[in-house]
């Protein structure tokens, strides 16, 4: 197989704040700089993009030394946490911005799909989006009409292709967005996190699309996603991104793992503010009160949690939604905070059963949440702990997948 994409030493630098040096003078010489061809100046002064951390530099590498190689047909995955640099790094490779330092070769058309309609105009309909987005991903008038009738059907929205795409829900635009850049004879495919915008018969039907790309058709297929099962499905290879430094680059479930524990380190959250919506304590005990995680099969999980609540509302809710191994949602809590408090402050125990969860590795997704107004305090991948099998009813099974809860049922014989 050939090298599709190579990336090498590739860096992007942003300015915090107000763009210019300060200086007339800086000014000059970062202009003298770029007009003989030379890195900017002040540039060096950077730092790694860590947006949790506070720092005197206004400039910031949200990507820093990247180097790799993508064959063709190969379906690679780019997963970190917000913040990593794996969008910049997208619309590097889409030509929509350009690098600071570092090169990228290309071999082959690129059809991108980076925002939610992107290249679409809302005063064209959703026919003559379909031609200008051709035209914009390099496309010829006879290449877009055999495939026209095609992007219509999987995008689902032939009542509404002559309206104008203004009037589209964004569940109606991603569809049609996606069609496009899906079924042009583009050799590489750039997919953003805009899928999670469709329902799940859609997400399902994108995924089965690229994999035909991919496997089927010998495209490349760059795919950024949070959903680690999405990843695992469709990547054969996958790079993880962290404060835009590329930490790894190699197998997909190898890659996932070691991205899932590194963020599984929280095991309990301890916060003293008394000014804010926040979780003061978050911890996972046993029965007795102890802090541990590592539980066996039939043994109960206690939650404890204490929370301060300054901005106040009878809506507010704590919300703790439980994850596996690759990300994917096994069920979620909602709670009323109740009556207010004089002190702001609020204390709850959540006891799960045990013979409940299956044996496996699970992490917890927590935060405050106004519905549909604002979300407090979210903390991802959190309290983590294993469910060990020690002798239940499946253990006979070996290692065999038999789901992520035991079941509670009645059965009679007749």
């Amino acid at each position: 197989m050939s090298v599709v994409i190579k990336v090498e030493n590739l860096s992007k630098a942003y300015q915090l704040g107000e763009i210019g040096t300060g200086t007339i003078s800086r000014d000059l010489e970062r202009y003298w700089a770029r007009m003989r061809g030379k890195e900017d100046p002040f540039l060096k002064i950077g730092e790694v993009n860590d947006r949790t951390t506070k720092s005197s530099s206004d400039i910031v590498w949200s990507l820093k030394d990247i180097n790799f190689e993508i064959e063709q047909g190969d379906a690679v995955g780019i997963i970190g946490r917000n913040g990593a640099g794996k969008s910049t790094l997208l619309k590097i490779l889409s030509r929509v911005t350009s690098p600071t330092t570092g090169s990228v070769r290309l071999k082959g058309r690129i059809a991108s799909l980076l925002e939610v309609g992107t290249g679409f105009h809302p005063e064209l309909t959703g026919r003559e989006n379909i031609f200008l987005n051709g035209a914009i991903l390099g496309m010829r008038k006879a290449e877009i009409k055999r495939r026209f009738d095609e992007i219509v059907d999987f995008a689902g929205v032939e009542r509404y292709i002559d309206t104008p795409v203004k009037r589209y829900s964004s569940g109606m635009y991603v569809r049609l967005a996606f069609g496009v850049a899906a079924h042009l004879e583009s050799e590489i495919l750039i997919i953003d996190e805009v899928l999670a915008v469709g329902d799940a018969e859609f997400q399902k039907k994108c995924l089965g699309k690229m994999g035909d790309v991919s496997k089927g058709e010998g495209r490349t297929v760059l795919f950024v996603s949070h959903n680690m099962g999405s990843i695992s499905q469709l990547c054969n290879g996958c790079i993880l991104l962290q404060n835009g430094i590329l930490n790894e680059y190699g197998k997909t479930d190898s890659v996932i793992k070691n991205y899932l524990s590194n963020n599984d380190k929280i095991t309990s959250i301890y916060n003293n503010s008394t000014n804010e919506n926040c979780y003061n304590i978050a911890k996972i005990t046993s029965n007795d009160g102890s802090t541990k995680s590592e539980f066996e099969y039939d043994e109960c999980l206690i939650i404890l949690l204490k929370i301060n609540i300054i901005d106040y509302s009878e809506n507010l809710e704590i919300a703790l939604r439980l994850v596996d191994n690759l990300n994917n949602p096994i069920f979620t809590i909602h709670e009323r905070i109740g009556k207010k408090n004089p002190t702001n402050a609020y204390e709850f125990k959540i006891t799960i059963p045990g013979k409940f969860i299956t044996p496996g590795s699970y992490s917890w997704v927590i935060c405050i949440n106004h519905p549909g107004v604002m979300l407090y305090d979210l903390h991802e991948n959190v309290l983590p702990f294993t469910i060990e099998e020690t002798g239940s009813d499946f253990s006979r099974y070996k290692n065999l997948n038999y789901g992520v809860v035991f079941p509670i049922y009645e059965i009679e014989q007749l």
